[in-house]
């Protein structure tokens, strides 16, 4: 690992209509489409954490690959990747709720599957699930469980399919074809996981509608801040031991934030340099075994970069 950069935490571009969320800016981009910026900026509990040198580009980049992967599945927003850390995409109106796919019961936050369970509960997310489960073993099946998508720093509230129907977040027919192409988005991100020697163990999915009414899959896919990453070679052992999976994701944040009894309430504590150093370990290596490509650096600052690189496209 080279030396650690000041992270991009924020850009600032001449463009029009500039809008933030958790990790990216976005800009218009000409008509029916918009500039995205994927920053460094890390997100847990709901809340901005820190900024994690080069995780941004891990981002942008693996989330790339993924849409290209899988885009024999469902459309996705992608039209070009000017810079490592820049998407230019179609727009699309956002469905107001986040797929979660589950593979494994885990995680840690209020909204994890094993946190309901350890409660006593057995109903979870419309879900039956029997006694005598342990934390971080394989479910029978990949279970779908939907959020609603808390907006500026608000908590995703957990809901069942039948609600997203009932409360008429979604139309019951596009509601299941989004379910649907969701558990195959996550039978794709298996299988390309085991052939990498990972474990995907749960996710998140967006979905969006164009004006012309075209379902896409949007904003990002299979990296280390929307998914669970778990190495294979060490699963067994350490389930077996009572450890947590070795991971290549930001679990290692959670728990650290956890650690210090931080659950999202009230500033976020400082974590040490060092976990910070791990978590873009973790980042790099998921992409580099994923994808099969070594990762090259973009260069730091980022934000000149990217600004040059937007430049160069001209006018949109």
């Amino acid at each position: 690992m080279v030396a650690m950069p000041d992270p991009l935490v924020d850009v600032e571009l001449p463009l029009p209509d500039r809008r933030t969320g958790k990790v990216r800016a976005s800009y218009a981009w000409g008509s029916g489409q918009r500039l995205f910026v994927t920053t460094d900026r890390l997100s847990a509990f709901d809340h901005i954490i820190a900024g994690v040198p080069w995780k941004g580009q891990v981002l942008n980049q693996l989330a790339a690959w993924w849409f290209e992967q899988t885009a024999d599945i469902v459309a996705n927003h992608v039209v070009s990747v000017p810079d490592p850390n820049v998407t230019i995409a179609r727009t699309a109106s956002t469905l107001p709720i986040e797929v979660v796919v589950r593979g494994h019961i885990t995680g840690v936050t209020d909204t994890a599957l094993w946190t309901a369970y350890e409660r006593g509960e057995r109903v979870i997310y419309g879900h039956d699930l029997p006694d005598g489960l342990v934390k971080n073993q394989a479910l029978p099946e990949a279970l779908v469980t939907p959020t609603t998508k808390g907006e500026a720093g608000a908590h995703d509230v957990p809901i069942t399919c039948a609600d997203v129907v009932e409360h008429r977040l979604v139309e019951e027919s596009l509601w299941n074809r989004v379910h649907d192409i969701a558990l195959a988005l996550f039978a794709r991100g298996v299988q390309v996981g085991q052939q990498a020697g990972l474990i995907l163990a749960d996710t998140k999915y967006e979905f969006g509608l164009t004006d012309a009414g075209e379902l896409l899959l949007i904003d990002e896919m299979h990296t280390p801040d929307s998914s669970r990453w778990w190495v294979a070679d060490t699963y067994d052992e350490r389930m077996a031991a009572g450890a947590e999976p070795e991971s290549l994701d930001k679990e290692v944040v959670r728990r650290a934030l956890r650690d210090a009894g931080y659950s999202g309430d009230g500033e976020p504590p400082v974590l040490s340099p060092e976990v910070w150093e791990e978590t873009t370990a973790r980042y790099i290596n998921a992409y580099e075994r994923l994808t099969g490509n070594t990762f090259v650096p973009g260069a730091y600052p980022a934000g000149p970069r990217i600004a040059e690189a937007v430049a160069s496209l001209g006018a949109p």
